[in-house]
């Protein structure tokens, strides 16, 4: 077991959610984005109509109030933004979770915490306004990144800003400031945060992703949301 599992193992009352639902009730739908899933087939993800209706009717039509799923995810849709087409290979390994929620939606940090950065990352593909908390856990330190949040949920964070867990931290952008992104939140959890500050890659190179699962655990194991939510 991990130090990051063993510790929300050992203890389960200092994590809380990062969106609030109700457990038993509300249903969450496991987006698939790679090639095999032939409905992308249809969409067109540089189109941001087209985009979003894919996203609600695929909840609507499964009866889910959220959609989730990425970690690690070999997905096609980043084709949509020069931002991940770089020249030696494209990017296109899903390093967070997403949840793919209305904008306006609140969002909670799991953990005490503090801010260590923030940022808004304004480019067509990008994270939009994004927030990475520091937490330290018995020794171990790790960072939670919140990317397409709205653009007032910067209002009033400085560095080092003491953050409890459970706490409001923002809210869900509109497309028109969070990236260019049908609304979502992009979870990341990171060991080393490698020098940088306000941004992070959220999405990598596929031939580096045992590298990348080094630094960068799977957010599901601070979400703990119940298997038998999540739709497929």
């Amino acid at each position: 077991m991990s130090q990051l599992a063993y510790y929300v193992g050992a203890n389960p009352s200092a994590v809380s959610k990062v969106v609030e639902f109700n457990e038993g009730i509300d249903k969450f739908f496991c987006f698939d984005f790679t090639a095999d899933n032939k409905d992308l087939d249809t969409v067109d993800f540089g189109d941001q109509a087209s985009f979003t209706h894919y996203i609600d009717h695929t909840l609507q039509k499964h009866d889910c109030r959220f959609g989730i799923g990425g970690y690690m995810e070999h997905r096609a849709i980043y084709k949509r933004s020069a931002l991940f087409n770089t020249e030696e290979e494209p990017r296109r390994l899903h390093l967070g979770i997403d949840f793919w929620a209305p904008a306006g939606t609140a969002v909670y940090s799991p953990l005490d915490g503090k801010v260590h950065s923030f940022a808004d990352n304004n480019h067509f593909g990008d994270y939009g306004p994004t927030i990475i908390l520091e937490h330290c856990l018995d020794g171990l330190t790790v960072y939670s990144l919140y990317g397409h949040l709205s653009r007032k949920s910067l209002d009033g964070l400085h560095q080092g800003k003491t953050i409890s867990s459970g706490q409001k931290i923002a809210t869900l952008g509109e497309w028109a400031e969070n990236g260019s992104w049908p609304p979502h939140l992009h979870f990341q959890l990171m060991f080393d945060m490698q020098g940088m500050a306000g941004d992070f890659p959220g999405v990598g190179r596929f031939s580096e992703k045992e590298i990348q699962q080094q630094n960068i655990p799977d957010p599901a194991i601070i979400l703990q949301i119940p298997q038998a939510t999540i739709m497929r």
